[in-house]
């Protein structure tokens, strides 16, 4: 299995799962900090504290006085926990469906707290979201301390591109700040870090409350292949392994999956000494239905032309003659050497974004990644060893630290261009594709179920998985097929919800999607049902071309009702879209795939949830294909084993925005007619609990 590298790092967009291969294993007793060990554990009953937790007139009914929601008890919240509970007990691993209003976050939360007065070794919780995450450590966490009365730790555990570098601060802010930053402007941006520095306790980006180019952010923010560790002047106040120490000495870390599977995928690779979080005894995934394409993103390869160039960038920008090899000294044959490679990095990807403009695709599979031209890989091994030999005259650690950083990102991009262009991923879909105005290749793992099988489900810990959205027609049988679980046991829980909260309406002169009637019959139907609910409305769209067409067509009719209509892709993020739709709870929102998940708007804001499309992936996107054809080479189905069971969960998932609450009330409306024309319509139908209507 080869070691997970994420080449596709723009400025300012690094994620939260950069691999961290030049950083040192982090060891607390460096920062000699006299730590408040625990009293020794005690013998508890986990199931026993959770049933006496839950029961009517436990703990939980006191939480409304700490700021909670009123309490009521719901027995599938105590099934859920008692589950849990039996498999901390046994080790064995779980699956749980939990529909929304069961109170999952509670269920899982209060065994993993009585667990944690008994192991030694922490309690991972992964979620999807920055939401979930934050509603757990803000919310849930601490009012669960009070309900329970038990002094545990917990900590939100980030990537470390989220925290700033003081040793790479002081270097942009020295006497080389004109030729190592990009631009004179962002000189404004260090100055502004450098007074948020006096007042900042923990150094992360969230809490900055001023505008920053996220190129500065770049430039200054922690960096695996850049990180000295113990041997940092700057070690004993660093931001990021500050934080580390919390995670190392809590009991419960609360984590995202890209930093979750990274840290899998360190551990497979290096063992525990490439982990980054800490060694933890079970791990709790939430949001779990992501869980196949989470683990086929991270455990397969990236390269894209926008990271190969932002590395040759930050050594030496020829437009602007700016970069780390202006300093004094340089030789200007090195700086030759960095242009060249530049050029040639353009000159490699131009031929892949060829094949896609050809084809008119904006991915497309590569079957024979050898027979493109790669000179490369030349440049950058020649590059290689020319950074190599100017290091050994460089005195400055912190600049040679920077430069050997580069350095790194340069082998990486060497064996990343050999793995794909020899097709060293094995079991593999190898394809490029058109993303944000560059061009990247991809070798993703097909055999996801296998991987998972061996790297997360046959551990010394017990592994739990939980979603609103697993079954197919009340079965798992999809979902762990797809994913791999084995090892324990599947609990589908029922909803608390009444079928009666919502009515699902299907317009009867709808035509098909391919009809080239249905655009102008979607811009009929869309204000048709948004008058029903005067606004308070998520439209979901399958296609982003799609959303912007309907948009712009309908974008008048919405100004002249006085409902503000709020597009994803204009003005504002997925975050601030969401605050804008619950402030004014007559707008109308327009969204595409990330709406359909992972959404939480309780209460009148959102009263309407129009399904333009059913959710059924694009056939043709070389992923997707190249499962469905393993499928079909193992003599299934593909529709019926694969697109029809993987739309049926999205579209679950995207019902599942409108009803949060027992108080909710609201309509579904599904402007595709294939739902009654078509005989796997009702499987649609069927996976959602209200009546349908046709209208």
């Amino acid at each position: 299995m080869i070691k997970p590298i994420d080449f596709n790092l723009p400025p300012g967009e690094e994620p939260d799962d950069v691999p961290e291969a030049a950083a040192p294993h982090f060891d607390p007793s460096e920062f000699n900090v006299e730590y408040e060990f625990d009293p020794p554990p005690v013998e508890i009953d986990i199931r026993s504290e959770c049933e006496a937790f839950f029961a009517p007139g436990g703990p939980l009914k006191a939480a409304a006085e700490y700021g909670g929601r009123p309490y009521e008890f719901r027995p599938q919240q105590l099934e859920m926990a008692g589950a849990i509970a039996d498999a901390l007990c046994c080790g064995d691993n779980l699956c749980i469906e939990a529909p929304t209003g069961v109170g999952k976050s509670f269920a899982y939360l209060i065994p993993l707290i009585y667990r944690s007065r008994l192991a030694a070794r922490p309690a991972l919780v992964s979620t999807e979201t920055i939401n979930l995450q934050e509603q757990l450590i803000d919310k849930d966490i601490p009012l669960l301390r009070k309900l329970t009365g038990i002094e545990f730790k917990a900590a939100l555990a980030k990537g470390r591109h989220n925290y700033l570098c003081r040793r790479r601060f002081a270097l942009l802010s020295g006497e080389q700040r004109d030729a190592l930053l990009p631009a004179p402007a962002l000189a404004l941006d260090i100055g502004r870090l450098g007074r948020w520095m006096e007042y900042t306790t923990d150094g992360e980006r969230d809490s900055i409350d001023f505008r920053l180019e996220p190129e500065t952010w770049s430039l200054a923010c922690c960096d695996g292949a850049s990180c000295l560790g113990p041997k940092c002047e700057f070690y004993r106040n660093c931001f990021y392994y500050r934080a580390r120490q919390s995670w190392e000495t809590a009991d419960i870390v609360v984590a995202n999956h890209a930093l979750f599977f990274t840290d899998l995928a360190m551990r497979a690779a290096s063992g525990a000494a490439g982990a980054l979080l800490p060694n933890y005894g079970v791990v709790l995934l939430d949001e779990a239905h992501t869980l196949e394409d989470n683990a086929a993103d991270h455990l397969g390869l990236h390269l894209s032309r926008f990271g190969i160039v932002a590395t040759l960038n930050r050594l030496y920008n020829q437009e602007n003659a700016r970069g780390l090899l202006m300093r004094k000294g340089a030789d200007p044959a090195l700086r030759g050497a960095v242009a060249d490679s530049r050029d040639e990095a353009y000159g490699f990807f131009t031929p892949f974004e060829n094949v896609l403009r050809e084809h008119n695709e904006s991915a497309l599979e590569i079957q024979d990644p050898s027979r493109f031209p790669n000179r490369l890989s030349a440049k950058l091994e020649q590059l290689y060893r020319s950074l190599a030999q100017f290091l050994e005259g460089q005195e400055d650690a912190s600049f040679r630290t920077e430069v050997e950083a580069q350095l790194t990102r340069c082998r990486e991009f060497i064996v990343g261009i050999d793995q794909f262009t020899r097709k060293l991923v094995p079991d593999a879909v190898y394809y490029a594709e058109s993303e944000r105005g560059s061009v990247s290749l991809h070798a993703t793992p097909l055999n996801v179920p296998e991987l998972l099988s061996e790297l997360l489900f046959h551990q010394d810990f017990p592994v739990i998985l939980c979603s609103a959205t697993l079954t197919v027609r009340n079965s798992f049988d999809y979902y762990t097929g797809r994913t791999g679980f084995c090892n324990g046991r599947t609990l589908l829980l029922d909803s608390p919800f009444g079928a009666d909260q919502a009515r699902v309406y299907i317009p009867r002169d709808m035509p098909d999607p391919k009809d080239d009637g249905y655009q102008a019959a979607l811009e009929r139907e869309v204000p048709r049902f948004v008058e029903l609910t005067q606004g308070k409305a998520f439209v979901l769209f399958t296609s982003y071309a799609s959303l912007r067409r309907t948009a712009d067509d309908l974008r008048e009719y919405f100004r002249g009702k006085g409902w503000q209509l709020l597009v994803q892709g204009e003005n504002m993020t997925r975050s601030g879209l969401l605050r804008e739709f619950k402030e004014d709870t007559d707008s109308v929102l327009f969204g595409t795939d990330s709406f359909w998940t992972g959404v939480d708007v309780p209460g009148e804001s959102l009263s309407n949830v129009i399904v333009t499309r059913l959710p059924f992936a694009v056939p043709s996107h070389p992923l997707i294909a190249a499962r469905m054809e393993r499928l079909e080479r193992e003599g299934q189905n593909s529709f019926a084993a694969y697109s029809l069971p993987e739309a049926v969960l999205k579209f679950r998932q995207g019902v599942g925005r409108l009803i949060r609450s027992r108080n909710d009330r609201g309509i579904v409306v599904v402007l595709d007619r294939r739902v009654i024309s078509k005989h796997y319509g009702k499987m649609f139908l069927d996976s959602i609990p209200y009546r349908f209507e046709l209208v």
